[in-house]
C-alpha cells in the first residue's frame, strides 16, 4: 500500500471539504456533502458554509431551517448537528446505540427506577403538540415523576426520542431559547426504521478520508465501526500512513498532489475539519493543539496557513480580530486580509477593520 504523509493527508481533506477552492454549489447539498456541520452553537455553520460556497449568503440557510429542509438535532458524537432533512430521518436512529451508551454512562444512576419505554412514553408526551425547553421537558418528567431529577430525565428524553431544535433558534439575526419537537411533529415523518450507517461512513470518507477506522470512531462515536468496515472493504481502497496506520478511502475521491498550493481560509468554531480525526496531525500540529482543544469544550474558530491550523479569529463590535501563533509572511497576511474583508462584509459586522496579532 502507498503511504500517505501528513501533508498529502491535508490536502486530500481541504480539497474534499472545498476550502482550497470555493464552489456553487446549493446549500443543501454542501450540507449532504459535508455530513452535516456541528451546530451546538446557531452561528458557525454559517460561516462554515461561508468559507466553502460561491456567494453564500445568511438567508439561503435560514430559509432552509424555517421550511424544514434543514434541520438542527443531535448526531455524530451527541452533539447538535445541522443537517438535511433527509440526513436526519436516516441518519438519526444509526446514532440511537451510541447515544444510549452515552447517556447512560452519564446519568445511569440519576435515573435508577426509570426505564427507557417509559421515559420515551414521558418525554414524547412533553412535547408533542408543542415545542418545549430542556427545562420544560424536564419540568413535565417531574409532574410523573416528583421524586427524579429534572435534568437527567430532560436529557434522557431528548437522546432517547428524536427530536429537532426549532426556529428562531439558528436563523441568522434572531435568537430565543433551544426549544425541542419530535420529528414526527416537525417533519411530519418518522426517522427510518432501517438505518444504514455503511453509506454515512462511505460519505464520511468521501469528504473526510483516507481515514483510519479509529478515525471513523472519532468522528461518529459509531457502535460497531469495525463491522461497518469489515462490510464496505470491497467498496474501498486502502493506504498507510507515515504512522503504518491503514487509511481507508473511497475509490473515487480526490488524492491531490502533496505541494497543491493551498490559499490562507477563516474556518468556523466547531468546524468538523478539525473535530473528525483521532489523528489531527493532518489539519492541526501537536505544538497547537492544546491552543485549540481548550479544558472548557469550546473549538475557537481557526485560521489555516499553508493548509494547516495556525492561528484563531473572532469578530468583535469594533474588528476582525486575527491572532497567529507565528508571524506571518507578508503574502499571507495580505491574503487573511482580503478574507476577513469578505468576512466582515458578509457577517454585516459594522466594521470594515481587520486586526493582526501574533503569540508564540
Amino acid at each position: 500500500m502507498n503511504t500517505l504523509s501528513a501533508r498529502a493527508l491535508n490536502r486530500a481533506l481541504l480539497t474534499r471539504q472545498h476550502l482550497v477552492e470555493r464552489v456553487a454549489m446549493p446549500v443543501a447539498d454542501m450540507v449532504e456533502h459535508l455530513v452535516g456541520l456541528q451546530a451546538q452553537a446557531p452561528l458557525p455553520p454559517y460561516f462554515g458554509l461561508w468559507s466553502r460556497l460561491q456567494d453564500f449568503r445568511p438567508a439561503e440557510l435560514s430559509d432552509g431551517i424555517a421550511d424544514r429542509s434543514l434541520v438542527r438535532g443531535t448526531l455524530m458524537r451527541g452533539t447538535l448537528h445541522l443537517a438535511t432533512a433527509r440526513d436526519y430521518l436516516a441518519l438519526r436512529p444509526a446514532m440511537q446505540g451510541m447515544l444510549d451508551k452515552a447517556l447512560l454512562g452519564n446519568f445511569a444512576k440519576r435515573l435508577v427506577g426509570r426505564t427507557r419505554d417509559e421515559i420515551v412514553a414521558a418525554g414524547r408526551e412533553a412535547v408533542t403538540g408543542r415545542a418545549a425547553t430542556p427545562a420544560e421537558i424536564g419540568e413535565a418528567l417531574l409532574d410523573r415523576w416528583p421524586d427524579g431529577d429534572a435534568p437527567a430525565l430532560s436529557t434522557a428524553a431528548r437522546m432517547y426520542v428524536p427530536m429537532v431544535q426549532v426556529p428562531p433558534r439558528g436563523l441568522w439575526g434572531a435568537s430565543g431559547q433551544p426549544r425541542f419537537s419530535t420529528v414526527e411533529d416537525w417533519l411530519g415523518r418518522s426517522v427510518d426504521p432501517d438505518p444504514a450507517p455503511d453509506e454515512f461512513v462511505l460519505r464520511y470518507l468521501a469528504a473526510f478520508g483516507p481515514a483510519t477506522s479509529r478515525d471513523i470512531q472519532t468522528w461518529s462515536w459509531l457502535t460497531g465501526v469495525r463491522a461497518i468496515v469489515d462490510r464496505v472493504r470491497p467498496r474501498l481502497r486502502t493506504f498507510r500512513s507515515e504512522s503504518g496506520a491503514e487509511l481507508l478511502d473511497v475509490l473515487d475521491a480526490p488524492l491531490p498532489d502533496a505541494d497543491l498550493p493551498v490559499p490562507p481560509r477563516l474556518v468556523a468554531a466547531f468546524d468538523n475539519l478539525i473535530l473528525s480525526h483521532a489523528d489531527r496531525s493532518r489539519i492541526l500540529p501537536d505544538a497547537h493543539r492544546k491552543r485549540i482543544f481548550s479544558v472548557n469544550g469550546q473549538i475557537p474558530a481557526t485560521v489555516l496557513i499553508d493548509g494547516f491550523v495556525a492561528g484563531t479569529w473572532k469578530i468583535t463590535d469594533t474588528a476582525l480580530l486575527i491572532e497567529t501563533f507565528e508571524e506571518l509572511r507578508p503574502a499571507d497576511r495580505e491574503a487573511l486580509a482580503e478574507e476577513g474583508a469578505g468576512l466582515l462584509g458578509f457577517a454585516e459586522a459594522g466594521t470594515t477593520k481587520v486586526e493582526f496579532s501574533h503569540s508564540a
